[in-house]
């Protein structure tokens, strides 16, 4: 995406991003060449040169924390996936525990990365001001920023995913019942995350669609939309019938879920790796 720029920004600006969203900017910078990019800026993972304090959700730890919140979360749907697929593993009550304690996790995960993205610098204008700790907003409002939307509706699909699998622990016996307390809050928490996914992907692309398998922040969003496909998949072939169903149908949807939070951990395990690779904002 490219137009006119706006008259209180730099005449040498171009701007990039999936219309309306702008998530790259370029432009000159004390004389040199400089590079903006929306998720990195988020992250922490790109630097003011005149940055003298970092808060701390801005710090290498913050991100390491969260991608290893997101890897244990992934670790337990894949134990509790593979269990279901073998026949009298474990008790229905022991897998679904499993998977709720699986649930905490992303939802600690998600919360901290929407918090970083609720206190991000801001990226309507450029050059951007050095980043100062001041007042920490949990939630924040930012409809127009393309990394805040992926986060607020993977911290939502996040705690839907709460309530499928706490109920799930001891599911009830009515068909419909189990449908609106386990099959709805995981279909619903399966389009946001499958929102989430879409969005990070267009964030780092810097438009709808990109190829870029060598670049990290690519593959990191990469492996995250494929787990939030994967999980589609799953959450509609969950859904319980009045009658019975033929067997596969609960063996494929807990393959796809496996699959998925297999998706999801390469993306936080990459995460952690990106953690490290702090950049300060020049070409």
């Amino acid at each position: 995406m490219s137009g006119p720029l706006a008259p209180q920004e730099p005449a040498s600006m171009t701007l990039a991003g999936p219309a309306p969203f702008v998530t790259l900017r370029r432009f000159r910078l004390h004389g040199h060449g400089a590079i903006w990019r929306a998720r990195q800026s988020r992250k922490g993972l790109l630097r003011h040169p005149e940055q003298t304090e970092v808060p701390f959700w801005h710090r290498p730890a913050y991100n390491w924390w969260i991608g290893l919140c997101f890897a244990i979360g992934s670790l337990h749907f894949i134990l509790a996936a593979t269990l279901s697929l073998v026949p009298g593993s474990l008790a229905i009550w022991k897998i679904g525990l499993i998977f709720f304690l699986g649930s905490i996790f992303f939802t600690t995960a998600g919360f901290l990365q929407n918090l970083q993205a609720a206190n991000a610098p801001d990226f309507s204008t450029a050059p951007p001001p050095p980043v100062k700790a001041g007042e920490l907003h949990l939630i924040g409002w930012r409809p127009s920023n393309l990394g805040w939307l992926s986060t607020i509706t993977q911290f939502a699909g996040t705690v839907m995913f709460n309530f499928n699998t706490f109920d799930a622990i001891v599911p009830p016996t009515d068909w419909y019942v189990a449908d609106l307390t386990i099959w709805l809050p995981g279909m619903i928490g399966s389009v946001l995350f499958l929102i989430s996914g879409s969005l990070a992907f267009m964030e780092i692309s810097h438009a709808y669609w990109s190829w870029k398998p060598k670049d990290l922040d690519w593959q990191i969003a990469f492996a995250n939309l494929l787990g939030c496909l994967f999980f589609m998949i799953s959450g509609i072939l969950a859904y319980i019938p009045r009658g019975p169903e033929p067997g596969w149908i609960a063996t494929v949807a807990n393959l796809h879920l496996c699959l998925g939070a297999v998706g999801f951990l390469i993306g936080a395990l990459l995460m952690m790796r990106e953690s490290k690779q702090t950049a300060t904002m020049t070409a």
